[in-house]
C-alpha cells in the first residue's frame, strides 16, 4: 500500500463548510481497506511543535489516517520498508481544515508533523492499538533525512522522548516491501 493524499469533499454556504472525513465504503474504493480501531487527538499549543517520526513494529505496526481538524500541520511519512526503492524518502503536505486534506500513512512509514499555527488540533485514525513495547521512531532533524521542516526559523518544541529517537544509519527495519510505490495522486 502506497502512501495517499485523500481529498475530501467540502461543502460550503453563507453558514460555513461540512466535509465527510470517513467513510470504509469510499476509503475502499481509493483501495485502502485498513480497519481502524482507534482514534486519536492532539492539540499543540504553540507554531513549530514536532510530533514524530513515529512508528510501531509488528505485529502492532500502524497504518494512519490523519487530518488537521484547527490551524495547520505539515505531515511527513517516511518510506521504512525494507527493499524498497524510495526507503528513507518521504512524502510531506499541508494539511488543514479548508483544504480538506487527509494523509494515509500505511504500515512500513514513519509519521511525523509540526504545527505551523498556534492551537493546531490533528486527529487521526490508527489500524492497531498503541503498544509501548513495540513503538519506535526516527529523531526528525535526520541529515540522512534531509526533512524540510516549514519552522519559519523558529526552533522546535519536541517532547523529550522524540529528542532521544535514533537515526535512520543502522536502523534495521522491521517492514518489508510490498512492491507498492511510495506515493500516488490526490484520490
Amino acid at each position: 500500500m502506497a502512501v495517499k493524499l485523500i481529498r475530501t469533499r467540502i461543502h460550503s454556504d453563507r453558514r460555513g463548510w461540512f466535509s465527510e472525513t470517513y467513510s470504509r465504503e469510499w476509503l475502499a474504493q481509493l483501495g485502502i481497506d485498513t480497519v481502524f480501531v482507534q482514534d486519536n487527538s492532539s492539540l499543540s499549543k504553540t507554531a513549530g511543535v514536532i510530533r514524530g517520526l513515529h512508528f510501531q513494529r509488528p505485529p502492532f505496526a500502524q497504518a494512519k489516517l490523519v487530518r488537521c481538524v484547527a490551524g495547520r500541520v505539515w505531515d511527513v511519512a517516511v518510506d521504512l520498508r525494507a527493499g524498497s526503492p524510495t526507503y528513507g524518502q518521504w512524502v510531506g503536505h499541508e494539511l488543514t481544515p479548508e483544504n480538506g486534506l487527509q494523509l494515509y500513512a500505511p504500515v512500513g512509514f514513519a509519521h511525523g508533523f509540526v504545527s505551523l499555527e498556534a492551537n493546531t488540533a490533528v486527529e487521526y485514525k490508527v489500524s492497531q492499538p498503541y503498544a509501548p513495547d513495540s513503538e519506535g521512531g526516527l529523531v526528525w532533524n535526520d541529515p540522512d533525512l534531509a526533512l524540510p521542516w516549514p519552522l519559519d526559523g523558529r526552533d522546535p518544541l519536541l517532547s523529550e522522548k522524540d529528542l532521544a529517537l535514533p537515526g535512520l544509519a543502522g536502523f534495521e527495519s522491521p517492514f518489508v516491501y510490498d512492491g507498492t510505490p511510495l506515493a500516488v495522486d490526490p484520490a
